[in-house]
């Protein structure tokens, strides 16, 4: 089956409409958004002189749910270039341009009548083999076609995202008794590879899977609040990382929702069970006064919580169901709390407060957990047909670390079996069965590979070859050699990969020191390096507590050194013989970019956000990093065209004396942090090995180290240049004295110093400026008050 989607059309311009349009034009696949043409005028219309035949005012709420993407918070495009990828339309006049698209995503009003009959309509206009799939949360996709054509059933599925689409990593995949199987493979290939989805295959039942379980279990845990008389703020306090969850835990996460959205999804699964399902799934009162309040959280101003303004600043209020009226804010503190904190890992943390009997937190955690548990095994073989499906959809829908049956395993499935039936709970016959077997564990991990329980016996889980994770991988491949910073594995095929887990992946000398030594053992046995790691973040840039700590003993010459070794580590990286591929994702910070920039290579997860921020610590990049993204922005110039070398200096002072953040890989190259040579994974997972294949890729293809060559700067003409910009926003109230003299050193660097403009020094030249200017920061008691905030508060101090 030669299937290929090059252009796509979503029906419905809304919120989650407009939404997965930006997605598609993300990844680069132009896009046909259609949407109701209004029936009247508008009073701006009217004064316009404008009919209801005229385009613009056909196309007006679809050409405004499309302007709206500009404003989302957090964007949905990860460039704005991409909103010319989306062409706008509406349902009377351009549905004849289905019939050039290759999949139709239908995202209207939650109505079966309705869906019905847009799909109709979709049906007579579509090309034949052209894919169409309904976006519902939860109406049977069976329903919805039922009246139409065979090759339009044939190629009709479920294609559930989660919003915002961008950013969660789900796609729940829903085939019906009629989609061609060779469609619902290519769709699930696709999500995965083009659209950088976690694809879960769904089964038509309400609600799916993620949103079936996680609706179940946020009513649980508000019930369990109302029973035993927690509040908002406590609940929150230990149901989010504590646990493995998302910061915003339970009612945070409400609030982010929507009231009106959870409601509405409750209800769904409400009205298609029976029995004690039913009443799991039944609002509390409360809510439902919330709701009719206009209480429904973020979008409204408030929810579960207020953000309130007083003489002492601002202050989170937390909603009292009992009163319906806001208070303090309180955490829940009780000694499992303090003895999860001081576990490493959610399996760990997650165990010690499930198991804490007697006390406030750990009754409240089993109390929540255990109907989780029982509920998702109650499920297998209705919602999905395997474990693994129900745990990677809650981990990629809800952003769970751990999933039902992981979570089981962690708490040991055993013994918590035997007290759930002390609790008078009935378990399903199937782990009981398990259980009975000798089977205590729903997986089980050999080799590298992972097993999961099934009918009996452990079948193995299956992976896209192209997500390689590293620590199955360093169970079965060599580990090099390691310290307490990084490691060097072997990727297989003759690749090397080098890999942080120091705290935060900070660079200090052990990593320093790692670079060295894979330089030489790839120089001397691999055929390239790929710089990777699958922490939270790539790299969030030096390690600042060390910098400070030395600092604040005046070891200046001890900071030298480590200054010295990282520049020089970076120009190794630089003029490796051997190709070096960095592979950077989420927070790629400070020295994180300074290890990218010289590499040969930058294959950058779509979800980057690169930027030199030393500024905000006081200090400027000490690693290379002025001189490297000052050098990739002139590479960035087309050879042969005329150029001004002011501007290009002046807009590499600017990205990084306002320690500018990109906030995609997209935007990073915009600003210069990627080039022409780099290139940009859609799906996270599949990072090391598209930068496998590019140092793959390179080696073969001849790869030679760059030639050293001098670098033209702009001199102290150019230095005075870039300082009156400083000055001005000094003189306006917008820079301090310390951000100016700060200012001062970058442009210096930058400059080349007191050298006429035009004039070209050598790359080392430049480092040692850097490292003077780095140095001489370091000093002052304004930067090392920065430093001091930072690593207290998370967040720079403006002094």
């Amino acid at each position: 089956m030669n299937q290929k989607i090059k252009r796509a059309a979503v029906l419905g311009s809304g919120v989650m409409g407009a939404g997965i349009a930006a997605h598609l034009a993300n990844v680069g696949i132009p896009t046909l958004m259609l949407d109701m043409a209004p029936r009247e005028l508008n009073d701006a219309e009217k004064n316009k002189g404008l009919s209801l035949e005229d385009p613009a005012v056909r196309n007006r709420i679809v050409s405004a749910n499309k302007e709206a993407l500009k404003k989302h918070k957090p964007s949905p495009l990860t460039s704005r270039k991409n909103l010319d990828l989306i062409e706008v339309g509406n349902f009377l006049d351009d549905m004849d341009k289905l019939g050039e698209v290759d999949w139709v995503i239908e995202v209207v009003v939650e109505n079966l009548e309705i869906k019905k009959e847009v799909l109709a309509k979709v049906d007579h206009y579509r090309k034949d083999g052209s894919i169409i799939s309904s976006n519902t949360s939860g109406i049977s996709i069976e329903a919805m076609a039922e009246d139409c054509s065979e090759d339009f059933r044939k190629h009709f599925l479920g294609t559930h995202f989660f919003n915002p689409p961008r950013y969660l990593k789900l796609l729940e995949v829903i085939p019906t008794k009629d989609t061609d199987d060779n469609v619902l493979q290519f769709m699930k290939r696709f999500g995965e590879d083009t659209l950088g989805k976690g694809v879960v295959e769904a089964k038509d039942t309400p609600n799916f899977i993620a949103n079936r379980i996680g609706t179940y279990g946020l009513l649980i845990t508000v019930r369990e609040m109302l029973k035993n008389g927690y509040s908002v703020g406590e609940v929150d306090s230990v149901t989010g990382p504590l646990i493995g969850r998302p910061k915003s835990a339970t009612f945070r996460t409400l609030d982010v929702v929507g009231l009106d959205t959870f409601i509405h999804v409750a209800r769904n699964v409400y009205d298609q069970v029976e029995g004690k399902e039913k009443e799991a799934f039944e609002v509390p009162e409360f809510m439902k006064a919330m709701q009719e309040n206009g209480w429904l959280g973020a979008k409204t101003g408030q929810g579960f919580f207020l953000k309130k303004k007083g003489q002492e600043g601002s202050q989170i209020l937390q909603l009292n169901p009992d009163t319906m009226d806001y208070e303090p804010n309180e955490k829940l503190k009780s000694k499992a709390v303090e003895l999860a904190k001081q576990e490493k890992g959610s399996r760990r943390k997650l165990k010690v407060l499930a198991a804490a009997e007697g006390d406030r937190a750990g009754d409240l955690i089993w109390s929540i957990v255990k109907p989780v548990l029982i509920y998702s095994a109650e499920l297998l073989g209705e919602i999905a047909d395997d474990i693994p499906s129900i745990d990677e959809a809650m981990r990629w829908g809800f952003g769970w670390e751990l999933g039902p049956f992981e979570m089981w395993d962690a708490i040991g499935v055993k013994e918590s079996v035997t007290r759930m039936k002390k609790d008078g709970e009935t378990i399903p016959q199937w782990i009981d069965n398990m259980i009975d077997q000798g089977f205590e564990s729903f997986y089980k991990q050999e080799n590298g590979s992972v097993f999961y329980y099934a009918n009996g016996s452990y079948e193995p889980q299956a992976f896209n070859p192209k997500a390689i994770n590293v620590k199955r991988l360093k169970q079965t491949s060599e580990v090099i050699k390691k310290n307490a910073g990084a490691s060097l594995i072997d990727l297989g095929d003759g690749v090397a990969g080098l890999e942080f887990h120091s705290q935060s992946n900070a660079i200090g000398l052990d990593i320093i020191q790692m670079i060295n030594y894979a330089l030489e053992e790839v120089d001397a046995h691999y055929e390239g390096l790929v710089i990777g790691n699958q922490g939270k973040n790539f790299c969030v840039g030096a390690n600042l507590g060390m910098i400070l700590m030395e600092a604040q003993d005046f070891n200046f010459f001890e900071i030298e050194m480590v200054v010295k070794h990282f520049q020089d580590a970076a120009m190794r990286i630089k003029y490796s013989d051997k190709p070096v591929v960095a592979a950077p994702f989420a927070m790629t910070l400070g020295g994180g970019a300074e290890v990218c920039l010289p590499a040969s290579s930058i294959q950058a997860s779509s979800e980057t956000y690169m930027g030199l921020v030393e500024t905000g610590v006081g200090l400027i990049p000490g690693g290379g990093g002025n001189k490297e993204l000052y050098i990739k922005h002139l590479r960035n110039i087309p050879k042969g065209v005329d150029f001004d070398l002011q501007k290009v200096a002046n807009s590499v002072f600017e990205k990084i004396a306002m320690a500018k953040v990109s906030t995609s890989a997209e935007e990073a190259r915009e600003n210069g942090f990627l080039d022409s040579q780099d290139a940009i994974s859609t799906n996270q997972d599949h990072l090391l090995h598209d930068a496998k294949q590019k140092v793959l890729g390179l080696a073969h293809s001849g790869y030679q180290a760059p030639k050293r060559t001098k670098v033209p700067v702009v001199g102290e003409q150019g230095y005075a240049t870039m300082l009156l910009g400083a000055k001005s926003l000094a003189l306006s109230g917008y820079a301090s004295e310390h951000d100016l003299k700060i200012a001062e050193k970058l442009a210096f660097v930058l400059a080349g110093g007191r050298v006429q403009e035009g004039s070209v020094v050598d790359e080392q030249y430049l480092l040692d400026l850097e490292r003077e200017a780095f140095l001489s920061l370091v000093g002052e008691a304004k930067s090392q008050q920065r430093m001091q905030h930072m690593l207290m508060k998370g967040k720079p101090l403006r002094n």
